[in-house]
Parts: C-alpha cells; structure tokens; sequence
C-alpha cells in the first residue's frame, strides 16, 4: 500500500494520520499546523504562516463532485488566537460577539475579511479549491483566510482555473485516489498595508494511485504576476521549489514512492 502524503498536522487529522508528510524545507519561522474542522469533520490539512499570513501549502484528497457551490462566509481560524478550546473555523463576526474576541486579538496571526477586501489586480486565490470536493460541507471548509493567498486576478481566472478545471482531471484519469499538495513562495510584496504577503509563485504537486500499478505523479507552477502555468514533473517541481526556497535544503513534498520522472 502506498504510504504517501502531507504535512505534519496530519499525524493528528483521523482521516489521513498514517501518511508521510514533506520533509521540512517550506516550513516558516512561525509555522501553525492546522486541521481544517467545519461541520464536525476534518476535511483537508493546512501548514499556514503566521507572519507572512498566508497559508504555505494546503494537501487534500481530490474528490470532484457535482455538489453545488456554496454561497459561503469567509471564515477564520480560532486555533490561531491563543489559547481556546475551538477547533472549528468560524466566522470572525461570531468570533467577536459571541466568543468575546478583539479584531485585533484575530488578526494577529491572519488574514481577516478586510485584508482581501480592496485588493486590485488579486483575488482570493485558493489553494485547496472548491471544485476539487465533492460535497457541500468540504466545499464550504475551502472558505478560509487560512487557505487562500492575494494571486493575480488574469492567473486565478485563466490558467491557472484552468489547470484546476482541466488539466487534474485529464491527469487523474484512471486514479483510483489523488493527493494533492498545493502552496505558495512568499514574495517581496505584500497588500493590505504590508499585512499579508503576495507570493511569488503558486504551485501544485499530485500523486495518485492507479489500481495495483506504480502510481503516477505531477505538478505545475506559475509566476504569481503572469497568466502562465508551466507542468512539471514532480522531481522538476521539487528541484523548482528547491531553488525558490534557498537551496539550502532539498524539498520533498511525496515519499520515494511517487515517481519523480
């Protein structure tokens, strides 16, 4: 059985705890591990950057389904404010009133509804997206300041959707299970009065297993200013990620089990 996959915070995700994380390379200063809770479930698992405010990488399981989009709120992530008991995201209005936080006491470590609401040129750009779940409820739980980054409006509308839209199930023909790893190089630029960072580039790695055979992998990257997506392999991807990220530690993003050709 192929033992791939995610980020550290999955050891203590149920439903995808005995997977492999990456190794250590992206990880920030000031890392948070989060499980993505809504409606009583884990749905995928983010490593996010409390300084920079952006998430570094998101990794799901791709299940497109026919379940319809949400008209959904924009949450937050109560497990970024100090200590409290909540698990689940939640709405930073209901954060204030009903659980007695301070805005400022939110925005801290993240992201709120203001930072991404006058951006120009950007939009909310996720890296766990919508349509890659089948349900309503994990649908939903991509609504978070913890899962999107500021990404060129041209980029998130053009190739990069159609990447998502397109290309994965091209690529995914014939998987019986795809896991997906997507994230962010931070940038020089920031929005939002230098709250939040506007990364560099946008990236995607994926996995999958095809029956009993030897799995298959991918990834793609784009410049975060240019409406251009460039497939990789995943061996390519991670010499790619490598060189942004310093060089001075290799990343791996799957075990030896995915091909890196």
């Amino acid at each position: 059985m192929l033992g791939l996959l995610l980020l550290q915070v999955l050891a203590s995700c149920l439903w995808l705890g005995h997977r492999t994380p990456p190794n250590d390379a992206l990880n920030p200063k000031n890392p948070a591990w989060i499980c993505q809770h809504f409606s009583n479930s884990y749905h995928y698992a983010t490593l996010y950057d409390k300084d920079r405010r952006i998430p570094v990488y998101s990794a799901y399981k791709y299940q497109p389904g026919n379940a319809k989009t949400p008209d959904a709120p924009w949450f937050v992530e109560p497990q970024l404010i100090g200590k409290n008991n909540l698990k689940e995201m939640e709405r930073q209005s209901v954060l204030i009133e009903q659980h007695k936080f301070t805005l400022d006491q939110i925005k801290a470590s993240q992201a709120v509804y203001d930072d991404y609401a006058q951006l120009k040129g950007l939009n909310h750009g996720h890296l766990s997206p919508c349509d890659h779940q089948d349900s309503k409820e994990n649908k939903t739980a991509t609504f978070t300041f913890t899962n999107i980054v500021p990404l060129d409006s041209s980029l998130n509308k053009g190739q990069w959707h159609t990447y998502e839209s397109k290309t994965m199930p091209k690529m995914t023909e014939g998987c019986t299970t795809t896991y997906v790893i997507t994230g962010a190089v931070p940038g020089k630029l920031h929005v939002s009065q230098g709250r939040v960072n506007r990364p560099s580039h946008i990236w995607s790695a994926a996995c999958c297993l095809v029956g009993q055979k030897t799995p298959k992998a991918w990834g793609a990257i784009a410049e975060n200013d240019k409406n251009k997506v460039e497939n990789l392999s995943l061996g390519e991807l991670e010499n790619r990620l490598t060189k942004l990220y310093g060089g001075k530690k290799k990343v791996t993003l799957f075990n030896k089990a995915c091909p890196r050709q």
